[in-house]
């Protein structure tokens, strides 16, 4: 069963890296409002297909839909920033950065969830902002100001992950998936018809089509994959997803990452490995001293 799961996490690694590639192709095509409304229309197409609403009418009833329309925000916001960045960063430094968002979510923790940070954990959580530091160096010419868009779409993202860890007791897994994708399309489509910028080929077109079915293939994988095993056993496959983007960016965008991101990721994926096992660890304690006589 968990070599099922992590074939099934890695599977979903793939796709969300089709998605990120996606959007760096459409970047220079399409506007990013444009491209965000193809990520989320395809998405709420395959979850309504998926759920089936219309014949299961409960899973659109939410026991906490301001909860749910927060974190609908946070992930929409997320993906608007994400892709904003994607149009003048390389896929491998935007992966990177990304890395930061278990790192926010373990400090944001405590003010949010009453959780302790503990001395161990801030040391994992200011390395890995250092391997960050590392990756994009500020104060040099190789810095670019774009990079605080994608740092403000990670911090989105740890605030959505946040906002699912307080939804998960509340509502079944199907009704936030169908809440989400929906809440995306509503919040997109109003605004098309200002910024629609019709597709000028069919390859255009496919990859519209493509970025919605990645994203929606990716999120159903991750949920197949953590019905089958924990998230801390899951999380270290998640880093797969640089190795991805530096193949993709390389032969799609004839992008080769610096030596210095390369290093700044390293670091960064070695402090989230590091409270991945700290929480494995914590989760482990109690079943041992419980079998002690």
């Amino acid at each position: 069963m968990r070599l099922v799961a992590i074939a099934l996490m890695c599977a979903a690694v793939v796709f969300f890296s089709g998605v990120d590639s996606s959007a760096k192709w459409l970047s220079g095509r399409l506007p990013e409002l444009e491209i965000v409304w193809a990520r989320y229309i395809g998405a709420a197409a395959f979850s309504l297909l998926m759920a089936r609403p219309l014949s299961r009418p409960r899973l659109l009833i939410s026991r906490s839909p301001g909860l749910q329309i927060l974190r609908s925000v946070l992930l929409l916001g997320s993906t608007s920033f994400n892709f904003l960045a994607l149009q003048k960063l390389q896929l491998a430094e935007n992966s990177t950065i990304s890395f930061l968002s278990p790192l926010f979510v373990a400090l944001l923790a405590g003010p949010w969830l009453g959780e302790r940070i503990g001395g161990a954990r801030a040391a994992a959580i200011a390395i890995g902002f250092l391997g960050v530091l590392i990756a994009t160096r500020p104060g040099t010419a190789a810095f670019q100001p774009i990079i605080l868009v994608s740092i403000a779409g990670v911090l989105c993202n740890a605030l959505y992950g946040l906002a699912t860890r307080a939804v998960a007791g509340r509502d079944s897994s199907e009704t936030t998936l169908v809440w989400t994708s929906i809440a995306g399309v509503i919040a997109t489509t109003p605004l098309l018809p200002l910024f629609w910028r019709t597709p000028e080929s069919g390859r255009v077109w496919a990859v519209m089509v493509l970025i919605g079915l990645c994203g929606a293939l990716g999120h159903w994988l991750m949920i197949l994959a953590h019905q089958r095993a924990p998230a801390s056993a899951m999380a270290p496959f998640g880093y797969t997803q640089l190795i991805w983007m530096i193949i993709i960016g390389a032969l799609v965008f004839g992008d080769w990452p610096p030596a210095a991101t390369l290093i700044g990721a390293g670091i960064v994926i070695g402090s989230n490995l590091f409270l991945v096992w700290r929480e494995r660890r914590g989760e482990s304690t109690p079943r041992r001293a419980g079998a002690s006589p």
